[in-house]
């Protein structure tokens, strides 16, 4: 029996080992998506769920004068690094690099969660993720998704609900 490109397949083990491991800590039982074809942009990833884009979490990580900052952000929206820099009250914002990604995580960009990290980081959470009753963001690969309340999401990644959005016209 084979599965379609869009069938996902369900095993909490399909989370990145160490994503799965912060689960297990903090007692969270999830279900964990994987999808054969990757979900690596919000726009695949709404896609292969079927779900609204503003219900993808992206989980950014930014430099704020050369120290590691987590932002979470809905899939259709753009993080404006101005207002981070405010929030922070930092000099100079940037996105980071995929190599301080990896280094600052433990994941790829396109796989990276709001929790479970390497290294524990300031963590930003755009309001627009809290009007939606669930929310997706990845298990650790560019594959893999698990849903959320996304009040509880922001609990757990020990984010500080913010406006840092790009404003539109």
């Amino acid at each position: 029996m084979s599965t379609s490109d869009t069938t996902p397949l369900t095993n909490p083990s399909d989370a990145h080992p160490r994503f799965a491991e912060a689960l297990r800590e903090l007692g969270l039982d999830v279900e964990v998506r994987r999808f054969p074809d990757a979900t690596r942009t919000a726009v695949e990833a709404a896609s292969a769920i079927g779900c609204e884009l503003s219900q993808i979490v992206k989980s950014l990580i930014f430099e704020a004068d050369g120290v590691p900052v987590l932002v979470l952000m809905d899939g259709s929206s753009r993080v404006d690094v101005e207002r981070v820099r405010t929030e922070l009250g930092a000099a100079k914002v940037k996105r980071a690099g995929a190599d301080l990604v990896r280094e600052t995580t433990g994941y790829a960009i396109g796989g990276v969660p709001p929790f479970g990290h390497r290294t524990r980081t300031r963590v930003l959470a755009d309001r627009g993720l809290l009007v939606h009753t669930t929310v997706w963001a990845a298990a650790g690969t560019p594959h893999t998704v698990f849903p959320l309340a996304p009040a509880r999401l922001v609990e757990l990644a020990g984010g500080t609900p913010v406006d840092v959005r790009e404003q539109t016209a």
